[in-house]
């Protein structure tokens, strides 16, 4: 499988898929320059995946379509991405060239966020991050638990695709909260290398999340106990961990 996350701004990932023949799907191109350096003259891309409105991850579609006029977009329903010709919603089945995608409604940090699971791939955008998760912008933390618990029952072997370069600094935060996970070690180690040698971080596996992530971990007797004094009462039940540890996370500093 031909799967590159392409760099873009300060830690933006622009994901491609490319078929046998070269021809490319492209997932949340927030800028147009760095598709239209990697496709060069290259074949026409199969189409455009976006996975929410935010701007860095839509906002190279008007480059894009005029190098590639009528180039389908598609997009959860919300009419603030206003560059779709295709809207889909939570349960659809999407066949784009040789592939197949299911759509998952994900809200939490937007209201209409959507992540796209097809061929073992998962195009998560904001939703899921390697060893974190999106910020709460829009959502709830009862709707943005339950979609990552959507995310956490997917196969492990799942190559997970985020939307951004944050495992670094999620990392810390991760050891912070669950320092006796010799997983999580594990994956720092790899991580802190892979940098240092300026490569990325992503892809990473649905099997490792669930090791390591602790957001995905809420229920984890560890976790929980480092979420408690933090947070300074008893915590009840998995939605207030995971709103606790949100809270947590937005004030950490390494």
């Amino acid at each position: 499988m031909d799967l590159q996350p392409l760099p873009a701004f300060d830690d933006n990932y622009i994901w491609t898929l490319r078929d046998a023949g070269g021809r490319a799907l492209l997932v949340d191109p927030g800028d147009a320059a760095p598709v239209l350096a990697a496709l060069g003259d290259g074949p026409r891309p199969h189409a455009i995946l976006l996975t929410h409105h935010h701007g860095d991850h839509v906002g190279g579609v008007p480059g894009l379509l005029r190098r590639w006029p009528g180039l389908a977009v598609i997009a959860p329903h919300d009419a603030r991405i206003a560059c779709a010709s295709q809207r889909v919603g939570d349960g659809e089945a999407l066949e784009v060239g040789p592939w197949r995608f299911h759509v998952l409604a994900t809200p939490g940090h937007t209201s209409s966020h959507a992540c796209f699971f097809g061929e073992g791939v998962l195009f998560c955008g904001d939703t899921l991050f390697s060893l974190g998760c999106g910020r709460l912008f829009e959502g709830t933390p009862a709707q943005m638990h339950a979609s990552l618990h959507r995310l956490a029952g997917l196969p492990g072997d799942t190559v997970v695709c985020c939307g951004h370069e944050y495992t670094r600094a999620n990392a810390a935060f991760a050891l912070a909260v669950d320092p006796g996970n010799a997983a999580l070690h594990d994956r720092a180690n790899e991580v802190a290398a892979l940098r240092l040698a300026g490569q990325p971080t992503l892809p990473t596996t649905l099997a490792c999340e669930r090791a390591c992530n602790p957001f995905l971990r809420v229920d984890d007797a560890a976790v929980r106990a480092a979420i408690e004094p933090h947070a300074g009462r008893r915590i009840d039940g998995d939605i207030d961990a995971f709103a606790a540890l949100r809270r947590w996370k937005d004030g950490f500093r390494a």
